[in-house]
């Protein structure tokens, strides 16, 4: 392992860096003064890791017997890592084999290539998800807490489960961060709902009341390097904005960013949700792409409580969100005019 004693700038190699919160947390790896590599495929676009500081390291999952001499080399000319952030993942896929190979395989992948290159790091900080806790008490809303019983219900989220017990069990000092809904410039899934209501319609699901969480994509850059310089290791973490939100404060929060007036708000049943879903996923096998509407996210939807209590988070390293939901709805939205998106 590798003496952060010494004067020179600590290294972080940041996997999965082309993703949508890669970009952010290279950013914040880079203001915090660390000698950053962002680990991506050949075929990564490199639009959002445009700083001339960063370096980069070309790696192919998909051959896991080049992993172990690409990291060496890399480690040779430039100097050892003293952190590693694994962002690498899916959050749909077409089948549980495929969230198990992107999610599960590719870090046993890597793990074993650290380890083969020795080059295991200080501390690995994994990005995992909530949906990796499955739905909690959906009568009185109990935040959900790190003592809670993981029970995943979707795909996604038993893939995460298991790429954290790998990691539970690899023998690398770990710190597992479980966000909860992340959002931010750049984003494409938040993007939909921000679409339909600037057309003037919002879509929810189910009658009973579902309280939501967010993160702002920012938010959780500073966590991961407040995590990796603070926290223990061998501990996970929930993180979410404290404030939980109806979906009626969802709407009118994301109504007047975008500048709509008079939005109609269309619940829709679980049932026929489900129905479409199926369907939805069904037509994506058949075309070979993951439907963004799919099983997996039907039970993210009908999900009530994604309340989270992040006490533990705050009292280990000072977790403490910056941007609300009115502020980081404001700061994408602008974004995604600045781009063209809406």
């Amino acid at each position: 392992m590798n003496d952060i004693s010494s004067p020179r700038p600590r290294r972080v190699l940041i996997v999965g860096a082309g993703g949508f919160a890669g970009g952010f947390i290279a950013a914040e790896s880079l203001r915090r003064g660390y000698d950053t590599t962002a680990a991506v495929r050949a075929s990564t676009s490199r639009r959002w890791l445009s700083d001339p500081a960063l370096r980069f390291l070309e790696l192919d999952f998909e051959k896991p017997e080049t992993l172990a001499q690409a990291l060496r080399a890399e480690a040779d000319a430039n100097g050892l890592w003293d952190y590693v952030v694994y962002n690498l993942g899916a959050t749909k896929a077409l089948t549980f084999g495929d969230f198990s190979k992107i999610n599960y395989d590719y870090l046993r992948y890597f793990l074993d290539a650290l380890k083969a290159a020795e080059l295991v790091p200080q501390k690995l900080l994994y990005i995992s998800s909530l949906s990796a806790v499955g739905p909690k008490d959906e009568k009185t809303y109990t935040p959900i807490s790190e003592q809670s019983v993981p029970q995943p219900n979707t795909r996604y989220g038993a893939s995460k489960l298991k790429a954290e017990m790998l990691l539970a069990m690899s023998g690398t000092p770990y710190v597992v961060v479980r966000a909860t809904g992340l959002y931010g410039p750049r984003d494409k899934d938040y993007f939909l709902e921000f679409e339909a209501i600037a057309k003037g319609v919002d879509f929810s699901v189910g009658y009973r009341r579902q309280m939501l969480t967010f993160l702002y994509v920012e938010d959780l850059a500073r966590a991961v390097f407040d995590a990796l310089e603070k926290a223990p290791a061998g501990q996970t973490y929930n993180l979410a904005h404290p404030h939980a939100y109806s979906q009626k404060e969802f709407r009118r929060i994301a109504a007047r960013a975008v500048g709509r007036r008079h939005v109609l708000s269309v619940a829709l049943p679980l049932w026929a949700v489900k129905a479409v879903s199926a369907v939805a996923e069904k037509w994506g096998v058949m075309r070979g792409k993951p439907s963004t509407l799919n099983r997996d996210k039907y039970n993210i939807l009908k999900q009530r409580n994604w309340t989270v209590d992040i006490s533990k988070a705050r009292h280990d390293f000072g977790f403490e969100p910056h941007v609300d939901l009115e502020e980081g709805v404001e700061k994408a939205v602008a974004w995604y005019r600045k781009e063209g998106w809406l």
